[in-house]
This record gives C-alpha cells, structure tokens and sequence, in this order.
C-alpha cells in the first residue's frame, strides 16, 4: 500500500502560482498512475490532472487545462501540479490519489489518497 502526503498550499491573490507535491512512500510508486483531485467548500470533489505510470500521458479538467501542470519524479516518488494563473474558482482542498488499475477521471476508481492541502486564491 501506498501512503500520500500533500504540500506546498497556501493563500494567493488572483493571478498568482503555486506549486503543490505529494510524496508517497510503501509500494512501487512507478507502477500507479497519480491524479490530483479538488473540493471545494458545499461542493463534489472534481478531477484536475491525471498523470499515467511512465509520465508519457497527462490529462486535465477543461476547467484548468493550460494553467495546470502535472509531472511526475519516479526516483524521489513525488508528483507535482504547477498551478499558475489562479483564479478565486480554484480555491479549494486538493487532494493527491493513487492507483494501479485506473486512468479514469471519477473519485471511486482510485484506492489511495492524501490528506489533502488547501489552496485559498483571493480576489
């Protein structure tokens, strides 16, 4: 089993970057996919960005897509989102997830998650 732990949250003015990891200990990390989840406060946990095994495929919300970045570090078993271009819409707790069988976007397909890290953007 893998275990997850987030970082790099914190509070920004609208317009401003962040740069958010998770380190995972326990398991292979090189053999999960990663995905980076959000909730915010009264709403669903949502998608952001998805990132296959090898690093070669990423995936985005529409909502995020050409502000975010998802890589991946299979040596220090880190994955990273850049989130540049902040907007108030972004506030919320992102989470880091983990699995082995999955690629799909929906919460309940993934096994392993962090305890999450909130990202606060003011206007």
């Amino acid at each position: 089993q893998v275990r997850l732990v987030e970082s790099g949250g914190g509070l920004v003015q609208a317009g401003g970057s962040l740069r958010l990891s998770c380190r995972a200990s326990g398991g292979s990390f090189s053999t999960y996919a990663m995905a980076w989840f959000r909730q915010a406060p009264a709403k669903e946990r949502e998608f952001v960005a998805l990132i296959t095994r090898s690093g070669g495929s990423t995936y985005y919300a529409d909502s995020v897509k050409g502000r975010f970045t998802i890589s991946r570090d299979n040596v220090k078993n880190t994955v990273s989102l850049q989130l540049n271009n902040l907007k108030p819409e972004d506030t919320a707790v992102y989470y880091c997830a983990a699995d082995q069988s999955t690629i799909a976007t929906s919460v309940r397909n993934w096994d392993y998650w962090g305890q999450g890290t909130q990202v606060t953007v003011s206007s």
